[in-house]
């Protein structure tokens, strides 16, 4: 097993693609064909993370956050990003960064917060836009329905709790084909009218190569038709943060201790409120302040989040509350879920082979403390 196929596992699982404009994740550091031994799972790729790795035989970090953010203008040991860098370089070790891509899934990062707080019926908080294609191809009638399964095997068509979503036209395609050409129908020479169905389906930017292949490979036709074309509106199953309900109401009291003794967080900021009973909950993990009108339209009585900055908190009101329980806290079992993830995939990977080991790291690397 090579470094490549833990990056194309975490692909198929938290899509690259899904990554915000502004983050910078894939592999960081080193050679996609290396052998591995061993990855080490962190929230973040610091000196003292490499040298666990070191330690433990493991010759790829698996890190939520991206050591290397901007771009680098040396690589001499004058901070810590330039320190972790040199130190996995020196030794040969990979590092892998998902940060926003497992941000964006439905069963990432927000999803442990909501997991932890008892959240139901949850739902995409922001929505993710320009993540869909809609393809429109043509098909000779008698071969429409194989294509059409083709195109769902690939993972078209799926709207919501809906699958095999299509819409079908009927109309007459023409063609001539010229010399060198090898036609399924017609000769060479003549304009070829044929009874065809237009089949449109919707797709995911990170499946459209898929699709496309699956299309080519079902078709007669030597040449394939096709549009695909890109949606502006967004995708309600992908974005960032959660909202949801809990099975039972709750004071603010105590959903405030709920939140510190299932989040391990040594403070909680939030802003003043007059919330009796609490049953809309809204959490996104990481610096969320951008969402904070969003989770109030959407009806939210609290929005659990990070990184929030004095004037936000003035954007809290009687029966609306915020709650700061600290950047690292809202991360934390990041690590507990790409461990899992990827332990379950490599067992299955290549039966034969010696299995790699996945690790999580032991180092706590949340910089600041509480007193």
């Amino acid at each position: 097993m090579q470094v490549v196929d833990v990056l194309n596992l975490l692909d198929q699982w938290a899509p690259l693609t899904y990554s915000a404009d502004f983050d910078n994740t894939g592999l960081l550091v080193g050679d996609p064909k290396s052998p591995l031994r061993g990855i080490l799972v962190s929230l973040d790729t610091l000196e003292v993370v490499v040298d666990e790795a070191i330690k433990e035989d493991c010759n790829l970090i698996v890190s939520f956050h991206p050591i290397i953010f901007s771009g680098l203008k040396s690589l001499v040991p004058k901070d810590y990003v330039n320190k972790a860098v040199l130190k996995a370089i020196k030794n040969d070790i990979a590092i892998i960064a998902i940060h926003t891509a497992l941000d964006n899934v439905p069963h990432g990062v927000s999803a442990t917060m909501a997991k932890v707080l008892g959240l139901e019926n949850t739902r995409v908080l922001m929505p993710k836009e320009h993540l869909m294609y809609k393809l429109i191809t043509y098909a000779p009638n008698q071969d429409a329905e194989i294509i059409r399964q083709a195109l769902f095997s690939a993972g078209a068509g799926a709207l919501g709790n809906y699958q095999e979503c299509s819409f079908n036209l009927s109309g007459t395609g023409t063609f001539k084909p010229l010399a060198g050409a090898n036609p399924t129908l017609g000769q060479i020479g003549i304009q070829h009218s044929e009874q065809e169905t237009q089949i449109q389906v919707s797709v995911l930017r990170h499946q459209k190569n898929d699709l496309i292949a699956a299309l080519k490979k079902a078709h007669p036709y030597e040449e394939v038709a096709y549009d695909l074309i890109p949606l502006d509106q967004a995708c309600p199953e992908i974005g960032m943060g959660l909202i949801g309900t809990l099975s039972q109401g709750l004071s603010f009291e105590t959903l405030l201790e709920n939140v510190k003794s299932g989040f391990h967080t040594g403070c909680i900021k939030y802003s003043q409120n007059n919330l009796k009973e609490i049953n809309s909950v809204a959490v996104l993990g990481g610096s969320g302040s951008f969402a904070i009108d969003k989770a109030k339209a959407l009806g939210a009585q609290v929005y659990i989040t990070s990184d929030l900055k004095y004037h936000d908190y003035f954007k809290g009101h009687e029966n609306f509350a915020l709650l700061d329980i600290g950047h690292y806290e809202s991360e934390q079992f990041t690590k507990d879920l790409i461990v899992e993830y990827l332990s379950k995939k490599i067992t299955n990977f290549a039966p034969s082979l010696p299995r790699v080991k996945v690790l999580k790291s032991n180092v706590k690397t949340n910089p600041i403390s509480y007193y």
